[in-house]
């Protein structure tokens, strides 16, 4: 099996509203597969649905090779699931909420001892085993909440905006027990808003109001997305200069990053002008996955117009 994910124009709708429109992903064994987007595109709606906790209002999808309506069961038994909100249970202890994992996923008898002193050195909570989860910090509870979710060994995991609310080391700490899973087969799929996070993913997908506006490796990405020259100002003042910038006959975008300009330019033969015009000399950059986001953005609302 190739694909452990396929889906084919699943949509769900509520009420009028449309939370996922029509999406058609394919996600291969031990990918991590990044599902990017601001917050209400459709992200956690697209990840409920192949959980197989939402149904979805049309279209059809298969995980691990079930069918998402017919066969849910087969698959919940199968996946792990973790969002930020996931349930530790606060008055209990390290050891005992993977205990008590363990038994929600039949993991067996004879295998639970080993596993959960795998999952405790896997989130390197070894020596935190008698730690009540309520004096864990948020990294140290994010570990300990990945190793309740995979503890029956999961052939996928489904991670939803699983860093949010903490710190920058603890999110790599984080990514690097992700990409150890996925070098041993594990497929992962994880929602973020982080970019750097989405750098280290093995595709991408991009998604705005419940629409996939682009799927690709991330340097495949900036390179389809971005065409021109990028550069760097820093100019005072940057947001009021947004305007007068964009409508220079040679910039093809302009966007704030910060405090600093992203400019987009037709070619590298335009620096010079830029510099003389700003009074601010333009500095030479690699697009950014935040920069293809907010191309990607500006080109669905000129296609909305237009249409």
């Amino acid at each position: 099996m190739e694909y452990v994910v396929e889906t084919h124009n699943l949509t769900r709708v509520f009420g009028s509203f449309v939370a996922v429109d029509k999406l058609n992903i394919r996600i291969k064994r031990g990918e991590i597969y990044g599902f990017l987007g601001p917050n209400g595109a459709g992200k956690s709606t697209t990840i409920r649905m192949l959980c197989g906790i939402l149904e979805p209002s049309s279209g059809s999808a298969t995980v691990l090779g079930y069918d998402l309506v017919k066969e849910t069961e087969q698959i919940k038994s199968r996946i792990g699931y973790m969002s930020q909100k996931f349930s530790l249970y606060d008055d209990l202890t390290v050891l005992e909420n993977l205990q008590f994992y363990a038994g929600i996923y039949n993991v067996p008898l004879r295998e639970r001892k080993a596993r959960i002193a795998e999952m405790i050195e896997m989130a390197h909570l070894t020596g935190r085993e008698k730690e009540l989860a309520a004096n864990l910090s948020g990294g140290w509870k994010q570990r300990l909440a990945l190793g309740c979710a995979i503890i029956a060994r999961p052939a996928i995991i489904f991670l939803d905006e699983p860093t949010s609310g903490v710190s920058p080391t603890s999110r790599r700490d984080f990514f690097n027990i992700i990409q150890n899973l996925a070098q041993e087969g594990t497929t992962i799929m994880v929602t973020t808003h982080f970019m750097d996070e989405a750098e280290r993913c093995n595709k991408i997908a991009f998604i705005s109001a419940g629409r996939l506006m682009a799927m690709d490796t991330p340097d495949n990405l900036k390179e389809s997305t971005i065409r021109g020259v990028l550069v760097e100002l820093a100019v005072p003042q940057a947001m009021e200069k947004i305007s007068s910038i964009e409508q220079l006959p040679f910039v093809k975008e302009c966007a704030l990053h910060g405090s600093l300009l992203h400019v987009l330019l037709e070619s590298e033969n335009t620096l010079a002008e830029l510099k003389k015009i700003t009074g601010v000399e333009p500095k030479l950059i690699k697009p950014s996955l935040e920069d293809v986001f907010l191309a990607l953005v500006k080109g669905q609302r000129a296609g909305e117009k237009n249409a």
